[in-house]
């Protein structure tokens, strides 16, 4: 078992769905309040717990024998563990923002996939298709720009789509992601996170 202050915690609404990163101190301070509960993964099932519930459980997994992957603050009388994952028990909102228009979050919102061939592609085989092209009124926007692998884009030109006889997976659209999740794309978080953010890229 590792002692970290500056440990994570992600905060799920009442609709279990993302809406904050928080420290270990808010992070209890939610759940001994009451506005909270823990969510206890094992074994790809949840558990939710109250923190009587939680301390209990602490008390059960620190008498056995320590493990590596658990990381809890010590107290007096108990070592306590670090909820990975809290479920707020009213607020329901996502909150969402403007997300800055360029290469790699254009990439990020379409998986990395040309919107042509469906093909998922490491970054140097993608470029910025513009739909309408420029020199046809296209903008360069959210809504007019996809993922496109070179080959694609070469067949494509200077031509709308269904000119080059091509045709768009999806509508390209402006995304509202929150800056703490896609702030998390390629770095190293909590495992039990996975399943609350999505982030993981199918394998190519």
């Amino acid at each position: 078992m590792n002692v970290h202050f500056d440990c994570k915690i992600l905060v799920l609404n009442r609709l279990w769905q993302a809406v904050n990163i928080v420290g270990v101190q808010r992070g209890f301070s939610l759940l001994l309040q009451d506005n909270a509960q823990a969510i206890y993964t094992r074994d790809n099932s949840f558990r939710l717990m109250n923190s009587g519930e939680w301390l209990g459980l602490s008390k059960e997994k620190t008498e056995e024998t320590p493990s590596d992957t658990e990381d809890y603050i010590q107290t007096v009388r108990l070592k306590i563990l670090i909820p990975k994952v809290l479920l707020l028990r009213s607020y329901s909102q996502v909150p969402s923002y403007e997300v800055k228009f360029n290469r790699e979050n254009l990439f990020e919102r379409d998986h990395y996939k040309c919107q042509y061939c469906g093909n998922q592609m490491e970054e140097s085989q993608l470029n910025m298709d513009h739909v309408i092209p420029r020199d046809q009124g296209g903008k360069t926007s959210w809504e007019n720009i996809v993922t496109a692998c070179i080959q694609c884009n070469s067949k494509k030109a200077n031509r709308l789509p269904h000119q080059a006889k091509m045709h768009l997976i999806k509508k390209p659209e402006r995304p509202r992601w929150r800056p703490f999740v896609s702030s998390l794309i390629g770095q190293n978080y909590e495992r039990d996170w996975d399943h609350f953010l999505n982030l993981k890229k199918t394998a190519l």
